[in-house]
C-alpha cells in the first residue's frame, strides 16, 4: 500500500533581515532559489520510495505570496507535481501555519503522514528525510523532529530527553540557565502521523514570551515522539542574514564540485570555480581556475575550459576548447570547435563542429558551419557562414540599419579577406572570393570574385606636405 505524505512547506516569513528586496524563499542561490532546493529534496525522497510514498506538497505563504505562488506556478506544473498553496495570513507562529496548512484542503487530513520543513534550508536532502521516515516507521513513533548539536546553540529551540521515549523542545525566549546549557537543538525539520498533529495542534496555546502558537509543543515526555540527531549540523543552517546565504552557496558549490569530480571532472583549482547547481558536466573535462559556469549550461568530455571563461546557458560539445577569458552566453559549440582566447558569443551564436572562433571576436545570432573560420578581430551578427569559409581578420556584418536588423548569408568554402564589411541582407554563394579592404553591398553568385575599394593615388615627394614636427 502506498503510504501518502502531505508536505507543508513553511514559506510565509518575512526575512527581514535578509534585506533582498524579494520575498526570502526566492533568494537566489546558485542559479536557483532557496525554495527550489526544498521542492527537490523532497522530489528525490519520493522517488527513492517510488510505488511505497507519494509526496503531496503544500507550500505556506505569507509575505509576499503573490510572488512565491507565481514563481512555483511558472517553473513548476502544480498538477503534475501535486504543488498547492496554503495562506497564513499574519505570523503567529509554526503551529499556526500548520493550522492554515490543514485548513486549505479536506485531504490534507487523510494523509498518513506530514513532513515539515523550512523553506530556507537549502542544505537538506532526500537523505535526512529518509532517515526520519525510517525512524518514525521502524520505532511506531507519532513523530520524529530532526535534531544536530550546535557550538553555539543561542537562538535554537533546546532538545530536553526523557529516559524514556517522549521528550520536549523548549524555545530560547522561555529556557532557563541550565536548559540554555543544552548543545542539541531543534532543526525544524519534523515527520509525524497526520493523526497524531490532528488530535494535538488544537490544544497548543501561545502562552510563551513570544506569544506565538510554537509547533514544538506537540512534542511532549509523555507522547510517542523521538528526537533524531544527525553529526552533520550544517545540513540544517537556515538562511536569514545574507552572510548566512553566501555560507549555504558556498556549502552546495563544494557538494557540487565534489560529486563533479567523483563523475570524472578534473578541477585545477575548485576554490576558484563558480558552478550553479544544474550545470552539467562530461568526464575527462578540464576545468581551469577562475571558470563561472552558470544556468542551465551542459558540458560534454573531453573539454577544456580555459582560464577566466564563463558559460552561462550554453551547450557545450565533447572534446571543444574554450580558450581563457571567453564569454560565452545562451550558445551552442559543436564537437572539436575551438574558440577564444577573449571571444565574446552572445545569443543564438552556434559554433559547427570543428570551426575556430578566434582572439576578440564577436558573434550574436550567427551560425558557423563545420569548418568555419572566425580567426580574429571580427563581429558577426544575425549571419550563416557555409562549411570550410574562411573569414579574415576586421570583418564586419553590417546587420542593423538603425531600424532593423538584416542577415548576411556567406557561402562554402568561400574566402573573405580581412578588414571587408557586407551590409545587410545579403548573399555570398560557394567557393566566392572577397579581396581585402571591401566593402560589398550586392550579393555574389557562386563562384564569383568582389573587390570593392578605391583605387590607390600615390604622389611621389608630397608626404613632407602632410607631416608635422613637434613645436619647440
Amino acid at each position: 500500500m502506498i503510504q501518502n505524505i502531505g508536505v507543508a512547506i513553511l514559506a510565509a516569513g518575512e526575512g527581514k533581515r535578509l534585506k533582498i528586496g524579494k520575498a526570502k524563499p526566492l533568494a537566489p542561490i546558485l542559479g536557483k532559489r532557496l525554495i527550489d532546493f526544498s521542492l527537490e529534496a523532497i522530489s528525490n525522497f519520493g522517488q527513492s520510495y517510488a510505488g511505497q510514498v507519494e509526496c503531496l506538497v503544500s507550500v505556506i505563504t505569507g509575505h509576499k505570496r503573490e510572488e512565491v505562488e507565481n514563481y512555483i506556478t511558472q517553473n513548476y506544473d502544480p498538477q503534475n507535481r501535486k504543488i498547492s498553496f496554503a495562506y497564513q495570513k499574519e505570523q503567529l507562529g509554526t503551529a499556526n501555519a500548520l493550522s492554515a496548512y490543514f485548513d486549505s484542503s479536506e485531504d490534507t487530513k487523510k494523509y498518513d503522514y506530514t513532513l515539515v520543513m523550512c523553506a530556507d534550508t537549502p542544505l537538506i536532502q532526500a537523505s535526512e528525510i529518509q532517515k526520519l521516515y525510517e525512524k518514525l516507521v521502524d520505532d511506531n513513533l507519532d513523530g520524529v523532529a530532526a535534531t544536530f548539536q550546535a557550538e553555539n546553540p543561542t537562538g535554537y529551540g533546546r532538545i530536553v530527553r526523557n529516559e524514556g521515549i517522549g521528550f520536549h523542545i523548549v524555545e530560547e525566549k522561555d529556557a532557563d540557565f541550565d536548559t540554555k546549557k543544552i548543545l542539541e537543538v531543534n532543526s525544524g525539520l519534523y515527520l509525524l502521523r497526520t493523526s497524531f498533529v490532528l488530535e494535538h495542534l488544537g490544544g497548543i496555546s501561545c502562552e510563551n514570551k513570544a506569544s506565538e502558537f510554537y509547533l514544538t509543543d506537540l512534542f511532549k515526555s509523555n507522547h510517542r515522539v523521538k528526537p533524531l540527531m544527525f553529526s552533520d549540523a550544517k545540513k540544517f543552517m537556515g538562511v536569514n542574514t545574507l552572510s548566512q546565504l553566501e555560507t549555504c552557496a558556498h556549502h552546495l558549490r563544494r557538494e557540487k564540485i565534489t560529486s563533479l569530480n567523483e563523475q570524472g571532472v578534473y578541477f585545477i583549482d575548485s576554490a576558484t570555480n563558480y558552478i550553479d547547481w544544474d550545470v552539467e558536466i562530461g568526464e575527462k573535462t578540464v576545468v581551469y581556475p577562475n571558470v563561472i559556469l552558470e544556468g542551465d549550461t551542459v558540458v560534454g568530455e573531453d573539454v577544456l575550459l580555459g582560464p577566466g571563461a564563463i558559460v552561462k546557458d550554453s551547450i557545450i560539445e565533447s572534446d571543444v576548447e574554450v580558450k581563457a577569458y571567453c564569454h560565452l552566453e545562451q550558445v551552442t559549440l559543436k564537437k572539436e570547435a575551438v574558440v577564444g582566447p577573449f571571444a565574446r558569443l552572445r545569443p543564438g551564436a552556434v559554433i559547427g563542429e570543428k570551426s575556430k572562433v578566434g582572439n576578440f571576436v564577436e558573434i550574436k545570432k550567427a551560425v558557423l558551419d563545420k569548418g568555419a573560420k572566425v580567426s580574429h578581430l571580427s563581429y558577426i551578427g544575425d549571419a550563416h557562414i557555409g562549411e570550410d569559409s574562411n573569414i579574415g581578420c576586421g570583418f564586419i556584418t553590417c546587420n542593423y540599419d538603425g531600424a532593423n536588423k538584416h542577415k548576411t548569408t556567406i557561402g562554402k568554402k568561400t574566402f573573405i579577406g580581412s578588414d571587408t564589411q557586407m551590409v545587410a541582407p545579403i548573399t555570398i554563394g560557394d567557393e566566392c572570393f572577397v579581396g581585402s579592404g571591401s566593402t560589398i553591398t550586392q550579393s555574389m553568385p557562386d563562384g564569383s570574385f568582389a573587390i570593392a575599394r578605391s583605387k590607390q593615388v600615390t604622389k611621389e615627394g608630397m608626404a613632407k606636405r602632410f607631416l608635422k614636427n613637434k613645436k619647440k
